[in-house]
């Protein structure tokens, strides 16, 4: 029965996960569910229980399997299937773990210019990596502005005024890893 519980407490983080990924507001989500934002937010929160007539909307509104609002159990296949997000601002995500919480990996997908407008440096808790697959990916963080190339890599305390952009030519990919507060990503090479 503790599987089970630990099922069920997964659910809300993957809730607020999943719809952050999308930035998606609980107002909007509300809309598209009939779910009240107030459920939706203790849902997120842990403190209401799943429930099936709730989890179906959800996961409707997603456009995920179910299986993946519930984190369903291993069938013995390793490999993560991933699933594209677009985003509204155009970016893509495509996510390269499944377990919620802890430090989450995706590799991200952007045109040229994006994300559009003024930079909007923004901060929060945690630490972001990023590392460009290919094209360039412009950083600004605090009073720095740096444009990141293929084959370099970032990162930064995200406490610290941060905006992405894409400076073009092309499409940029870079793979991103983003860290709860005070988790750091350590990298680790062998001395010469």
């Amino acid at each position: 029965m503790d599987d089970f519980e630990g099922v069920l407490e997964g659910v809300g983080p993957r809730l607020r996960t999943l719809r952050q990924e999308r930035g998606t507001t609980l107002a909007e989500l509300a809309a598209a569910t009939g779910i009240s934002v107030s459920t939706l937010s203790r849902l997120e929160a842990g403190q209401r229980r799943p429930t099936l007539e709730l989890l179906l909307p959800l996961a409707r509104a997603h456009q995920v399997q179910l299986d993946e609002l519930v984190d369903a159990p291993p069938t013995g296949d390793p490999r993560i299937h991933a699933r594209p997000v677009k985003r509204k601002d155009g970016a893509v995500m495509i996510p390269l773990t499944r377990r919620p919480g802890g430090l989450q990996a995706y590799k991200q997908i952007v045109q040229a210019g994006w994300p559009g407008g003024e930079p909007d440096q923004r901060t929060h808790e945690g630490y972001d990596w990023l590392y460009v697959l290919s094209g360039r990916i412009r950083l600004l963080l605090g009073d720095k502005d740096i444009v990141l190339a293929e084959g370099e890599v970032a990162e930064f305390d995200t406490r610290i005024p941060h905006w992405f952009s894409n400076p073009g030519p092309g499409p940029a990919e870079m793979l991103t890893l983003f860290g709860p507060q005070g988790e750091r990503m350590h990298v680790r090479a062998r001395s010469k």
